[in-house]
């Protein structure tokens, strides 16, 4: 088990709040979610090293000049290819982060979403 699995209440975050170390081999990653995961810790991993602790990061409102989303936040990745995780036992799918980019990932909604 990670011990992640909790909701934080953080208020929202505004334009320009979010700082993102980029470049050389570090890239970023934004996981989209909806409303309803406001405050859930959501965990991310490299795909190719069973076992590293795994990082962690709170959905949060994010207010733009476009409006409003929610999102987890990952500023300063090594490049490689992340497993995200719906729970500590559940992938929900993979996506890869390049150095000096901000990879996106839409997390769905329940993990009956993502199944066909």
């Amino acid at each position: 088990m990670s011990g992640h699995e909790h909701a934080h209440t953080y208020g929202p975050s505004g334009t320009g709040t979010v700082v993102l170390d980029l470049g050389g081999d570090t890239g970023a990653l934004i996981i989209y979610t909806g409303r309803q995961l406001l405050g859930r810790e959501i965990e991310v991993s490299r795909a190719d090293r069973d076992g590293d602790p795994r990082t962690h990061s709170a959905v949060r409102e994010r207010r733009v000049r476009d409006g409003t989303f929610h999102s987890a936040v990952y500023p300063d990745l090594p490049a490689g290819v992340y497993t995200v995780w719906w729970d500590s036992e559940t992938p929900v799918g993979s996506v890869t982060v390049t150095g000096g980019v901000v990879a996106e990932f839409a997390l769905p909604t329940s993990l009956n979403a993502s199944s066909d």
